[in-house]
């Protein structure tokens, strides 16, 4: 099961979804795949592992989204840029001259030319995470109208798989 979203299928304006979701359109389409792939596997395996869902959720509270890696790297190298050009020499004064523009160009478009790397690295989207936060609480039981304790774990782990879908979290 894989929760895709093609870039190239969507020609239309994407004014209207979140910035999470724009990252999505604006990275390859293997990546999000990848990073699917991996998420649906960790929650089958958490379906197999009660007792370690709440530990997950912990981790994943913690867990910095594309957002934050993008504005804790380009405020670094910015500071960075301006500390050495003041006290090193004026050259470096280029480097946030360079990266300011990319944090601009992100908050614009939802992309700048770090996000592919930050996105091949395995960092996901804010939704991205809360996704895989509401599956387990879903499997332990938060949400128990939705998924049946009876069940075997991979048919517990399927229905939650499908309502994250259906409810587009």
């Amino acid at each position: 099961m894989s929760f895709t979203t093609n870039a190239a299928s969507n020609s239309h304006s994407d004014a209207h979804l979140s910035s999470s979701d724009r990252v999505r359109n604006h990275t390859a389409e293997q990546v999000n795949r990848t990073l699917d792939q991996q998420m649906t596997k960790r929650i089958q395996h958490y379906s197999r592992q009660p007792d370690a869902i709440a530990q997950r959720i912990e981790e994943l509270e913690r867990e910095w989204d594309t957002e934050r890696v993008l504005e804790a790297n380009a405020s670094l190298l910015a500071f960075t840029g301006l500390m050495l050009g003041l006290w090193v020499h004026a050259n470096w004064f280029w480097l946030p001259g360079i990266v300011l523009p990319f944090l601009f160009q992100h908050a614009i478009q939802d992309w700048c030319p770090p996000l592919p790397i930050i996105r091949r690295l395995g960092v996901r989207t804010q939704r991205e995470i809360d996704r895989e936060k509401y599956a387990l609480k879903m499997l332990r039981g938060d949400f128990a109208n939705l998924v049946s304790s009876n069940e075997d774990s991979a048919t517990r782990a399927a229905a939650v798989l499908d309502a994250i879908q259906l409810y587009r979290i």
